[in-house]
């Protein structure tokens, strides 16, 4: 319940932030042009709460979040009297009407350079892009644990998002990048990732997993949180030790450990356990005992529990000034605008699979994980939804903003406005087209909390 509460709240917010941004966008320039504003509306539906300014503007909070308006003075919205039609839209320049329509996506982009700044001056906490473990391809390509990612073809990265995401779009291009890596001795080369390998109808959120790659941050430790009573580590190990080797194999996760055991098991041998044990470094000699599975098979143990395990502390910060994020913003919205762009290009030409298109339900569910995640991480959700904003806004499809501005560049060009005739079809495909993304968001939703 406090998941479902925390979601609608957080979506509420970041929806009230982006569109009261979108919204002022348009509202600016129209006032700077001499267009009379009706009304600013943050939501949709009947107003929950309502003022009016000296100009005569009402300005309004309403019951359905999920957009905003601004409703200028026009004469195809309704009757202008005489001595205000200089104030109205549709009588300005076509210039103009094409400040005050894009200054809506334009705010949005603007939020989204200042947010990334606030999150890089705040420091954006994440994992370091280091390997894990390393099977099937990743470890055909040469990839080993340990291994720390530096780029991914020429693109840079310094985080496991940053990774993931780049090579999340090799797969859908079916490329094999080059990665740039430093192993564990320092050293700095090159891996081919045949990521061309992977299956049709690969799962695009979990590249990494499928190419056999896993993130050191991922893996649980090796901790020990109980010990059978007469078991092999009884008198021997302790709840709390963090196991680093059995019998000189280092041990970077929690699933590595039983698989040695059974090797040293096999073997007929005492080995040597090491542990971190309150920050002392321990080796132990133990020998482990021969049991049975669920299943009848003969194993070896050592008789502990290892912790389930939390993901670990974030190891990776991108703090700068406050001067010098200023670049860095603008180059991460250049950025996060390539792969959007990107992957609307993918849907398209089918690289890419439609199921990347979110809801609200998703939205909702992002918001809230962003949310527990810190400030830095929702800036970040923040700043990517503003984004997203912008783009789709922008897109040429009549009813949004992009539809507008292409009625007016054809105005441009023409000399002349389209016929009422064309402009009313346009409108008709423009809800279309609309209504079809909007009911593949919401099925999209669905089938993902259904499975």
């Amino acid at each position: 319940m406090s998941d479902l509460i925390g979601s609608i709240w957080w979506m509420v917010v970041a929806l009230g932030v982006l569109v009261t941004f979108h919204e002022f966008g348009h509202y600016w320039v129209a006032r700077r042009c001499g267009v009379h504003v009706l009304r600013f509306s943050v939501g949709f539906g009947k107003p929950l709460w309502m003022r009016r300014n000296r100009r005569g503007t009402e300005f309004a909070v309403a019951a359905i979040p999920l957009g905003g308006y601004v409703k200028m003075l026009d004469e195809a919205e309704g009757e202008v009297p005489t001595a205000r039609l200089s104030q109205a839209f549709n009588r300005k320049p076509v210039l103009q009407r094409i400040a005050v329509v894009a200054a809506g996506p334009i705010a949005n982009l603007i939020l989204c350079v200042a947010l990334l700044w606030a999150m890089f001056v705040i420091g954006k906490q994440d994992y370091a892009p280091v390997v894990g473990q390393a099977e099937g391809i990743a470890a055909a390509s040469g990839l080993r644990p340990g291994d720390r990612l530096l780029a991914v073809d020429e693109r840079g990265v310094a985080t496991w998002t940053d990774a993931a995401m780049a090579l999340t779009a090799a797969a859908m291009d079916r490329h094999d990048p080059q990665l740039r890596v430093e192993d564990v001795s320092g050293r700095v080369q090159t891996r081919s990732l045949g990521l061309s390998q992977l299956p049709a109808g690969f799962d695009e959120a979990n590249v990494a997993g499928q190419a056999g790659l896993r993130w050191q941050f991922a893996l649980a430790p090796a901790q020990i949180s109980d010990i059978a009573k007469g078991s092999a580590a009884d008198g021997v190990l302790k709840p709390g030790d963090l196991i680093t080797a059995v019998d000189g194999q280092p041990v970077r996760s929690a699933d590595q450990v039983q698989p040695l055991v059974q090797q040293l098991g096999e073997r007929g041998e005492r080995g040597m356990i090491e542990v971190d044990r309150e920050g002392a470094r321990l080796a132990l000699e133990i020998a482990p005992q021969r049991g049975q599975d669920a299943d009848g098979k003969q194993v070896w143990r050592l008789g502990i529990t290892l912790s389930s395990g939390q993901r670990p502390a974030f190891d990776a910060v991108q703090r700068y000034g406050v001067f010098g994020a200023v670049p860095m913003a603008f180059r991460e919205t250049g950025r996060l605008t390539a792969d959007s762009l990107g992957m609307m290009r993918r849907m398209l030409t089918g690289a890419a699979s439609l199921k990347n298109i979110s809801g609200p339900v998703t939205i909702a569910q992002v918001a809230n994980a962003s949310a527990k995640r810190g400030v830095d991480w929702f800036l970040y959700f923040l700043a990517l939804l503003s984004l997203s904003l912008a783009i789709i806004n922008l897109l040429p499809i009549p009813v949004l903003d992009g539809g507008h501005l292409l009625y007016y560049l054809i105005e441009l060009v023409k000399g002349s406005p389209l016929s009422e005739r064309a402009m009313a079809a346009g409108q008709y495909f423009g809800l279309a087209v609309l209504a079809g993304l909007m009911g593949l968001a919401f099925y999209n939703d669905i089938l993902r909390l259904v499975t």
